[in-house]
């Protein structure tokens, strides 16, 4: 692929002065849905109570909604520091928010069922909207593998520290995408083997590890950004950014460390 078909991007904050692309915008509305929805069921949740733990519960729609807004979101910013062709990452973007919403939606869903979204293969329509999660999930991996493998083929744009910000998140992001997979690996195979219950459990010791990596892509690169907007030499907006990664990982590698230890 030629220089001329990836064209390197500007800053962000340039690009956001000149208007935001048909994609992004749409990628920024289907987020901000996204996070009112997982906002709405927290109020749902305070009316009508009930457990917050376990595999029927108003946490999901809550969590997943404010999760996969607020991820939506970032790695819509976010990829606008990488160089990829405008027409693909609009393609890639919008299939990522199309994504997003029946990830969100089935899990709404299920819980106004009153029944587990993930790993329930109790009746022919349920074991169709947990099929359609996993290969909901597939794909977010497939779609955010190809973005960080872009940012490390070419190296982002922006302001002091916000290439290794942009590229330190992405890794990380695997760790969640990876977490996430095993996750589901797992409780398929409990539930295939008869054994309903402990698939619904057994997820519990990769969650905090999965949460915590899960928003590195916006947890590191925002610092970047907002340094960028001070007077501070780029050597020490450098080192700051350094060091807020350094204290994630740190938070990640205890997530994994405690999901060793209970697994």
């Amino acid at each position: 692929m030629t220089a001329e078909a990836v064209p390197a991007r500007p800053s962000a904050p340039t690009t956001w002065r000149a208007g935001l692309r048909p994609a992004e915008r749409l990628c920024h509305a289907v987020g901000l849905v996204l996070v009112i929805s997982g906002l709405v069921h927290l109020a749902v949740f305070a009316v009508d109570g009930g457990p917050w733990d376990g595999p029927v519960s108003w946490r999901k729609p809550v969590t997943f909604g404010l999760s996969f807004g607020a991820t939506l979101i970032a790695v819509t910013w976010v990829t606008s520091y990488l160089r990829v062709a405008p027409r693909l990452r609009a393609l890639l973007l919008t299939v990522f928010a199309a994504d997003c919403v029946v990830e969100v939606g089935g899990i709404t869903l299920q819980a106004w069922r009153r029944v587990p979204s993930h790993l329930d293969m109790e009746t022919p329509f349920d074991t169709a909207v947990s099929m359609m999660l996993a290969v909901g999930g597939g794909v977010l991996v497939v779609l955010l593998t190809v973005f960080a493998l872009a940012s490390f083929r070419h190296r982002p744009s922006g302001p002091a520290g916000m290439a290794a910000a942009v590229r330190s998140g992405f890794a990380i992001l695997l760790v969640a995408l990876a977490t996430g997979a095993a996750m589901i690996a797992r409780g398929v195979v409990l539930t295939r083997t008869g054994h309903q219950e402990a698939a619904y459990h057994s997820t519990a010791p990769l969650k905090p590890l999965h949460g915590v990596s899960l928003h590195a892509v916006l947890a590191l690169p925002a610092p970047a950004w907002l340094l960028s907007r001070t007077s501070w030499s780029e050597q020490i907006r450098r080192r700051i950014v350094a060091t807020a990664t350094g204290c994630y990982v740190v938070a990640v590698i205890g997530a994994g460390v405690w999901a060793v230890l209970t697994y």
